[in-house]
């Protein structure tokens, strides 16, 4: 047998194991969205679940599930989506594995244009005086301002490292948390409450209307990150070898960077700052799937909807009958991840 028939073998056979892994983590998102939809003040176990969905159940099962428990399960998974493909799409442009929105300063920029928001617009009684679609933006704005900060301070710096774009994100973090703070304090005690609301990223306060939102922008941004699959493959090599393929390095990273605001600032709108998932969700479809595979992107988002998800079913089930912020779990899993593997880049390059 040739070396080019084993090498034909062996890519049929990682293809396959591709597909078959990817399948499995569909099916565990699926439980868990089945999982999701029975937990509340009322268990329904798996079967009831099932039945309300098809239109056969109790009619209480059907408004308990459709009302309540399916858009806050919506909005954990298309949250979970645009914040582990942000995530993945800043690696592979900083080519640091430590990358991601809430490292960057990305997701606490968006929490400031949030918050922001809800400072100049909203009323006594905690009702916005303008469409809550105006939200979205005023996130992005924020999310870009903190993202062009953090680039700009990267590339001015002479002796810039593979950390350095780290430690400006986290500086620029800080920052914006500081902003949030200080927007809070300023502000009257009914939009400080408000601003708590989206800071402890939580999806309890869920409405379909914020689902269909989220979900059109995130299927906006697939044909562009389907067009950008060759630009991420060539974003593995260095920088010269990925300029001698003909790629416009610049103009690329500039263009995805943006796709990554748009993706971060979108999900913090409406799950408020979940922090790491951007960070998580790349590393464990790297070990699952592989970081050449072209399934990595959509293991990438499986798993990042499955984080968010599991965070927030975690947060419902601790507690009872309170429930805890999403973003705290997340958190209390990546911080140590990204302490961990800031210590091993730190190796590396010493």
């Amino acid at each position: 047998m040739s070396v080019a028939t084993v090498d034909i073998a062996q890519k049929a056979r990682s293809a396959r194991s591709g597909r078959s892994r990817l399948l499995a983590l569909a099916a565990a998102l699926l439980m868990l969205i089945v999982l999701g939809c029975g937990i509340g003040s009322s268990f329904m176990p798996p079967g009831r679940v099932i039945a309300a969905l098809a239109g056969h159940g109790a009619g209480t099962d059907g408004i308990i599930l459709w009302t309540l428990r399916l858009p806050r399960v919506g909005l954990a998974v298309a949250g979970g989506v645009a914040l582990a493909l942000s995530g993945a799409i800043l690696q592979r442009v900083a080519r640091n594995p430590l990358a991601a929105p809430s490292i960057l300063g990305i997701t606490d920029g968006a929490a400031v244009g949030v918050v922001g928001f809800l400072w100049l617009f909203s009323n006594e009684t905690n009702s916005l005086t303008v469409s809550i679609h105006w939200q979205p933006l005023a996130a992005m704005l924020g999310a870009a301002g903190f993202a062009a900060i953090t680039g700009a301070l990267t590339l001015s710096d002479p002796r810039r490292g593979p950390l350095g774009m780290i430690l400006y994100g986290v500086a620029m973090a800080a920052l914006a948390k500081a902003m949030v703070t200080l927007l809070m304090i300023m502000g009257p005690i009914y939009r400080a409450g408000q601003a708590l609301t989206w800071l402890s990223g939580s999806v309890g306060a869920a409405h379909w209307s914020d689902v269909a939102i989220l979900a059109a922008i995130i299927l906006c941004c697939l044909p562009l990150l389907i067009l950008a699959a060759p630009v991420l493959a060539q974003l593995r090599l260095d920088a010269e070898s990925a300029r001698s393929t003909g790629l416009s390095l610049g103009a690329a990273q500039i263009g995805l960077v943006l796709l990554s605001v748009l993706l971060t600032a979108s999900a913090v709108a409406f799950v408020g700052a979940i922090g790491f998932v951007g960070l998580i969700a790349p590393h464990a479809a790297r070990r699952i799937i592989g970081d050449g595979s072209a399934l990595w992107l959509p293991a990438t988002a499986l798993i990042g909807a499955g984080l968010v998800l599991a965070a927030d079913i975690t947060a419902r089930v601790v507690a009872p009958p309170l429930e805890l912020p999403a973003g705290a779990v997340t958190a209390a899993v990546g911080a140590p991840l990204f302490l961990l593997l800031l210590v091993r880049e730190r190796a590396v390059h010493d």
